[in-house]
């Protein structure tokens, strides 16, 4: 439940008040749907329109907007509304999501562990031998964690996580239900007489940074040997699938079902849309953006934009795209003027 007065919103977004301010504010919701009571923001001129009848009685809206609040109304002028939204979020989370230090009595903790008393574990969480866990960590119920794991400080494991053995998870980490870290690389020997698989055993690990974010049901894999590497400050979407010894770089934000197979190197501040593959052995260098469905069958060596499948320079890619789409036309053309010779 928020309960937010006017003065505090303004102080956490250090924005200035113009308009009625009694009012409390008790809800959140988009500049279309925000009714009486509620906090919202304005950012684009798309949304002007909302923004003439907006029931809400606080907005968040820049300095430099000519537009007045409603009687009962209130706006915060700031010089970034959405980052200033951003802020508020962050208040409010901060208070919802407080807990307490405990271990459920569910809880299985194998031995030779050294876990902080800050750290919450939550019911039915099963934690194997020789674990470290940092201070104020939270880890929510059915949670499994496998031997030899080391979990730093301020993270969030949540529900029915799988976190398998030698992982290692830097400072402020959070990873959300259902994914999984250090799960088995896709690792066999085929047999060239009858088709069989032979599994190669996996032996290494699973290292991520500080400040990474997992989404629900994405999946790592650890290492064939050495460590499959996630950068800090990376931020990864639901259903992503990294394969072993993969080494994904600082700063990188990838989107929902992209795959990046065996041992992918990418560079800092990579740009991953949703569905985007990247084949084996391929490396990308820094501060490349991929757009959706976008396939990379070699090596990316300069920054830019890259699109299609096999993926190329943007504009290049758009261009054929373009050519493609009229190509019945063209060929009607073509058909039309040999007719007539």
């Amino acid at each position: 439940m928020i309960n937010l007065s006017i003065e505090k919103i303004a102080e956490i977004v250090n924005g200035n008040i113009e308009g009625f301010t009694n009012n409390k504010i008790t809800g959140m919701d988009g500049i279309e749907n925000a009714a009486a009571g509620e906090l919202t923001f304005f950012y684009s001129d798309k949304y002007l329109k909302y923004l003439q009848n907006s029931d809400a009685t606080c907005i968040l809206i820049h300095k430099g907007i000519s537009a007045s609040p409603a009687p009962n109304q209130v706006f915060i002028r700031t010089d970034d509304p959405y980052a200033s939204l951003v802020k508020v979020l962050k208040y409010i989370e901060k208070t919802i999501k407080s807990f307490k230090p405990s271990v459920h009595h569910s809880a299985i903790i194998g031995e030779g562990c050294l876990i902080d008393n800050t750290v919450f574990i939550g019911a039915n969480v099963v934690i194997g031998d020789n674990c470290n866990i940092g201070a104020n960590t939270c880890i929510y119920p059915n949670t499994t964690i496998y031997d030899n794991v080391n979990i730093g400080n301020e993270c969030i494991i949540n529900s029915n996580v799988s976190i398998y053995q030698d992982v290692v998870i830097s400072d402020n980490c959070i990873l959300h239900s259902g994914c999984v870290i250090g799960s088995d690389g896709f690792g066999f020997l085929e047999n060239p007489d009858d088709g069989t698989f032979e599994k190669i055993p996996q032996l290494g690990n699973v290292e991520l940074e500080k400040n990474v974010e997992i989404g629900a049901n994405t999946t790592i894999d650890r290492a064939l040997i050495g460590t499959t590497k996630i950068k800090s400050g990376t931020k990864i979407d639901n259903l992503v699938h990294i394969a072993h010894n993969c080494e994904i770089g600082e700063n990188t934000g990838i989107a929902a079902q992209a795959g990046f197979s065996g041992s992918v190197r990418t560079g800092n501040r990579g740009r991953f849309g949703g569905q985007t593959g990247i084949a084996g052995h391929l490396e990308i260098t820094n501060s490349v953006t991929l757009l959706a469905q976008s396939g990379v069958s070699k090596s990316i060596t300069k920054s830019g934009v890259y699109f299609g499948s096999p993926a190329k320079e943007a504009m290049k890619a758009f261009k054929m795209e373009a050519m493609l789409r009229n190509l019945p036309e063209i060929y009607d053309e073509f058909k039309k003027n040999r007719t007539n010779k």
